[in-house]
Parts: structure tokens; sequence; C-alpha cells
């Protein structure tokens, strides 16, 4: 893949190259802000950009929002020292976020994940357009200690309100993302259902309905053992939909 890196500490940028490189990728120009990375992009065309955060002139997240408006804009990953600007990376369309000093295999994955997007998924995620008018995302983003984790939506079980954040179950494991289960409610009004005020679930694995002791109900899914409580407030309202299924 082509690949552009940009840094402004010089001896991180060498290192990213350095990695870049003996993995058998090209390294088709190196930038110190973020006005120079869009100069590059421009010039090179490449796939994928390597971009640091904190940087004069223009910072990261500045730079990718300037780039998601290109015709062909790269995939964007960020490598930097601070931890907090995730959600702004997010934000900002970026498929993966890694932390300085970025661990080789860490940065290898996230290359190789930006290698397997398809075109249809890379369009989706650049889009920078009034969200309103954005077509309705197949990837939910969670930040790991692995990056930024693109887990598609159809692999989701359900989600659960866990404190301030919302658990997401899905088939490789648990995630936890920065999202409200009322937005995702929202959103995905056609995929998913409300069956608790902490939990909504993925009509596609939705099983049946089991009934317990004391007229108590919960559901079951298919492919996993785990089951959630149906509340009775929502009990009505998804004895029909799985009549309408």
């Amino acid at each position: 893949m082509r690949i552009v890196v940009c840094d402004d500490e010089p001896l991180a940028r060498e290192r990213l190259v350095r990695i870049v490189q003996e993995s058998g990728h090209q390294v088709v120009a190196q930038a110190t802000t973020g006005a120079e990375a869009i100069v590059a992009v421009k010039t090179q065309q490449p796939d994928i950009i390597l971009l640091d955060i904190r940087m004069p002139e223009m910072d990261g997240v500045r730079c990718a929002q300037e780039l998601a408006k290109l015709e062909h804009p790269p995939a964007i990953i960020f490598v930097t020292a601070y931890d907090h600007y995730a959600i702004a990376a997010l934000k900002a369309n970026a498929i993966g976020y890694l932390l300085k000093p970025a661990n080789k295999d860490e940065l290898l994955e996230a290359l190789a994940k930006a290698k397997n997007l398809n075109a249809a998924q890379l369009n989706e995620i650049r889009k920078l357009e009034d969200p309103m008018a954005r077509p309705v995302r197949e990837h939910i983003a969670a930040r790991t200690h692995r990056g930024v984790e693109l887990i598609k939506l159809k692999d989701i079980y359900y989600f659960t309100a866990d404190q301030k954040y919302v658990k997401v179950r899905h088939k490789d494991g648990i995630v936890l993302i920065d999202e409200t289960l009322k937005e995702l409610e929202q959103e995905f009004e056609d995929r998913l259902f409300r069956v608790h005020r902490n939990a909504i679930i993925n009509l596609s694995f939705l099983d049946f309905l089991e009934t317990l002791d004391a007229g108590q109900y919960q559901i079951r899914f298919k492919g996993i053992d785990e089951t959630l409580a149906v509340s009775r407030r929502h009990l009505p309202a998804l004895r029909e939909k799985i009549q309408s299924m």
C-alpha cells in the first residue's frame, strides 16, 4: 500500500517509516504539519495516512477533516501520544487510533484492517456531511487497547447500559462505547429493539421469548447462551414485534 507519514517529531516519524517499509509497504511522502500532509495526499494519492494529532500550524484532527472533503481521501490512522483525542478522532473518521510509541504489531494490524475495508465501507466512514443526511452506519466504533476498532452491526447481539458507557456484546467479545442507548435505538430503529430501559437487542439474533417464574420474561439469543431480562413495560411491544417478524 502507498502510505504518507505525518509527524512533527523526527524520531517518531522515522520509526513509523521504518516499520512501514519493513512490512513491505511504500512510504510515498513524509510531512511535519497537517498542511504539508494535505499537499502530500493531493499529489501522491496514498491509500493510507499515518497522522499525528498535536502538530504546529494545523493539527491532525483538522487535517483529517480537510482530507475527508477530497474526492478520494486516504484511510486515516492516528498515531499520537495523547489518549484523550479518541472521540475527536472518531468524529474525524479515523479508522485507527494508536498511542505512541506505536507497537509494531498493532500498527501492522491497523494497516491490515485498513486494507481489508472495502470501498463502500471507507466511503461511509469518511463522510462529514450533515448527520441527518448520513446513510445508516454498518459499523460501531469502539476505542480499545488496540486502538479504534470497527464492530460490524450485523455481528452485535445486544447493547446494555454500563454506568456512563454502553456495553456492546458482539461475536468476538465485549467492548465499551461512548454512545447512548437512546441514540443507538433511534439510529437503528429498524434493526434494534428495546427490551428494557437498560438494554436493546439486535433483532437478527432474537431466538425466542422465554417465560420465567412470577411472570418474568427473558430473551434468548441465537448462537450464545446468554439471556436478557425483558421489562413489563416493554413486553407488549416486544410480543407484537415478534408476531410481525
